[in-house]
């Protein structure tokens, strides 16, 4: 008789988010074998099939062969507590490749708004490896025909590799700026945080396009709305994305008057 807290096949896909043909090739080829039959055959999984099911589900969300995940799992000399320990180190690696991709996906984007006229190698070298010519239609598609759009374009017709470089290098040392701001715990209205808003929205007015308090808001927003631009913010340090949009947002009241 199978147990009361033994699954069938089906329920097992069922809890798990996986195909019944998923966890028969698993069995087929020795990487989850149910723990029990039926008098009639049928697969019963137990508890203990479960758990091995969720970690083979993890390092496959984390791309690796069944093969390797099989070694993995079968090497004895690694208890749970290691294997616990080694998904936490590969999580990490995963959220910080994301973070660098976002970072990347950012910078191009904000290149391609501010009309950036590069070779792709050009933009390979100053943007890195993460770089994808696709977001550049994402940008057009968003602000193309835009009157901020068309005056960036007027502007950085003429910007060599040399330019966005050093445009490159401004943005990082006032983003280092903020980031010690905001880790001295300097709050987000204070004065020295909607100096450093401040020299933000110059700095896009000195090099693409006039960026007044409404426009600037509207980055802000974007910096928490957009994933890929909060991510870039968090990887310098974690909450800079909200205290940014909040400084901005405290400097834009402070020269409008709210």
């Amino acid at each position: 008789m199978p147990s009361a807290d033994s699954y069938t096949v089906g329920q097992l896909a069922r809890i798990a988010k996986v195909t019944v043909r998923t966890l028969h090739h698993y069995d087929e080829i020795g990487l989850l074998s149910p723990g029990g039959r039926t008098s009639a055959g049928y697969r019963r999984y137990a508890d203990a099939d479960l758990d091995r099911l969720q970690q083979i589900l993890f390092y496959r969300e984390l791309g690796f062969p069944l093969e390797e995940i099989a070694a993995i799992l079968d090497d004895r000399s690694v208890g749970p507590s290691e294997h616990l320990r080694r998904q936490h180190r590969l999580i990490g690696d995963r959220i910080r490749h994301l973070q660098d991709l976002a970072a990347a996906v950012e910078r191009a984007m904000e290149a391609r708004t501010m009309g950036m006229q590069l070779t792709p190698e050009e933009k390979f070298e100053v943007f890195g490896p993460d770089y994808d010519e696709g977001w550049e239609a994402e940008a057009g598609r968003k602000y193309g025909g835009s009157e901020p759009w068309a005056q960036s374009q007027r502007r950085t017709a003429g910007y060599a590799k040399a330019d966005w470089e050093e445009i490159k290098a401004e943005g990082e040392e006032l983003n280092g700026r903020l980031v010690a701001a905001f880790t001295a715990g300097l709050p987000a209205d204070s004065v020295r945080a909607m100096d450093l808003a401040e020299e933000h929205r110059q700095q896009i007015t000195a090099r693409f396009y006039d960026c007044g308090y409404e426009i600037h808001r509207g980055l802000a927003a974007m910096y928490l709305a957009d994933p890929r631009f909060t991510a870039t913010y968090e990887k310098l340090a974690v909450g800079l994305a909200r205290w940014t949009h909040d400084a901005i947002i405290a400097n834009a009241d402070r020269h409008t008057g709210g």
